[in-house]
């Protein structure tokens, strides 16, 4: 009973390190490795695409430049940490299907020339930097269970539940059916949960280009330092100063990464990213990743249109718009609703001798005129010289005016209408527009009729003969 109750709390050691498939057996260490390669290069590249800096296939040539120099890396900074095993058998070197990988040693040479490949096909290295940590935590928690499979790199003794079972051959001496610490499982919980704080850190609050890297150092560090402290394992540089080597580097990856974040505070990613990536591809020579620079060109020509086309120049050639602006008679001038005055030729008006009671002029919008042209205010027209006025052929283009005439001939005012008052109806009596002669009279005539029209008036003001 005791037996089945140890077997059931604890984690039980793997009958072989390796899969058997027919006739071909692949190293669980390399497969697992391989597995969290592919991973990590597929989410960089859907990270890419979503936020539109790149490609698939930009992420498989960084991912495999980057996985290439990682692998080197990795197995350089474990040889050389643990000289002593190699120094005389170097052609265990390459062997890294039996494990002997340093992280530390494959994130400096795969950040490194991962930013190299990216820069050349035309993306800031930042911004890759950024978009491969996740998928690196993510890479280091499927790869650390080939650890388990080769029963190594696990912690001191204990009797937890979940205590891992090592066999006699792997045990480093201990008796038989000691469990362990399983720090393999620590340490992949720990970077899947790292992967995943990383992608909503960035994605809330949207950290600069690399800013990213320093919060991985950050996690990454602690959950390494604790991790190290439990291990076992016989290193050549176990014991730095009281502590395992690996754990000075943890510390030193925690400090480098506060400090990052330190010097990059307040630094947000940049809304024109994808417009970056495409200036950059563009000066490469490179297919485009995104349609940024259509957006752009789009954008420019929607603003020139509505420049060009949406607000039309309405006061003519050399119009003075304090007089009055009748080109296309804009409403802000004169609003001459409903008024149809087509075939009204204004020099037959007779102003001379036209008194308020004769025109009314109470609902004229005379918005924008000049009144030291024609005082409408007063409405008194009998005082206003409209023909010596103002020259309004001059000072103002009027559709259809003739501006070598001195007053107001031939202006041709169809489709005017004078908020809603009928030019019909403001002239009243005598003034019969549509019986008027459109050319130019002379001066005198209109003297003439105003004498006339003014002994019309003696005569109908005159009291009646007893």
């Amino acid at each position: 009973m005791t037996s089945w109750s140890v077997v059931l709390a604890s984690i039980p050691s793997p009958g072989s390190g390796g899969i058997s498939i027919g006739p071909l057996e692949l190293r669980a260490y390399g497969l697992l490795i391989a597995i969290g390669v592919i991973v990590a290069v597929w989410l960089l590249g859907r990270l890419l695409e979503l936020w539109e800096i790149g490609s698939t296939e930009d992420a498989s040539s960084i991912g495999v430049w980057g996985v290439v120099a990682g692998v080197i890396g990795a197995r350089l900074y474990h040889v050389i940490t643990e000289w002593s095993r190699f120094s005389g058998n170097l052609g265990d070197i390459p062997k890294i299907w039996e494990g002997g990988l340093g992280i530390p040693g494959g994130l400096i040479a795969g950040i490194a020339v991962g930013a190299w490949q990216a820069k050349r096909r035309g993306i800031p290295p930042t911004m890759v930097i950024t978009a491969s940590v996740p998928g690196i935590a993510l890479a280091q928690s499927i790869g650390r269970w080939g650890n388990y499979f080769n029963q190594e790199l696990f912690g001191r003794p204990t009797d937890l539940p979940w205590a891992l079972e090592i066999d006699d051959a792997h045990n480093l001496g201990y008796p038989s059916g000691t469990t362990f610490h399983p720090t393999f499982l620590y340490e992949s919980l720990w970077t899947l949960g790292l992967a995943v704080v990383l992608l909503r850190v960035q994605k809330k609050y949207r950290l600069a280009p690399g800013r990213l890297l320093g919060v991985y150092l950050i996690g990454y560090g602690i959950g390494r330092f604790w991790i190290e402290g439990l291990r076992i394992d016989r290193t050549n540089a176990s014991d730095v100063f009281g502590m395992r080597w690996n754990q000075w580097m943890a510390l030193a990856a925690i400090v480098g990464g506060a400090i990052y974040l330190f010097v990059t505070r307040g630094r947000k990613w940049p809304d024109d990213a994808p417009l970056q990536v495409a200036l950059r591809k563009q000066a490469l020579g490179l297919p485009p990743v995104n349609d940024a620079l259509e957006r752009i060109e789009g954008a420019d020509l929607a603003e020139q249109v509505d420049t060009d086309d949406g607000e039309l120049d309405r006061t003519g050639p050399e119009t003075d718009e304090s007089v009055v602006d009748v080109a296309d008679v804009h409403e802000s001038v004169a609003d001459v609703a409903d008024a149809d005055v087509a075939g009204v030729d204004v020099p037959d008006v007779d102003a001379a001798g036209v008194h308020e009671s004769d025109v009314d002029v109470a609902g004229v919008d005379v918005a924008g005129v000049d009144e030291s042209v024609v005082d409408v205010a007063d409405a008194d027209v009998a005082d206003a010289d409209v023909a010596g006025a103002a020259d309004v052929a001059g000072a103002a283009d009027v559709a259809g005016a003739d501006e070598s005439d001195a007053g107001v001939p031939d202006v041709d005012v169809a489709d005017a209408d004078v908020a809603g008052a009928s030019v019909a109806d403001a002239v009243a009596g005598e003034s019969d527009l549509a019986d008027r002669s459109a050319g130019n009279r002379p001066d005198s005539a209109i003297a003439d009729r105003a004498d006339d029209d003014a002994a019309d008036r003696a005569d109908d003001d005159e009291p009646p003969a007893l």
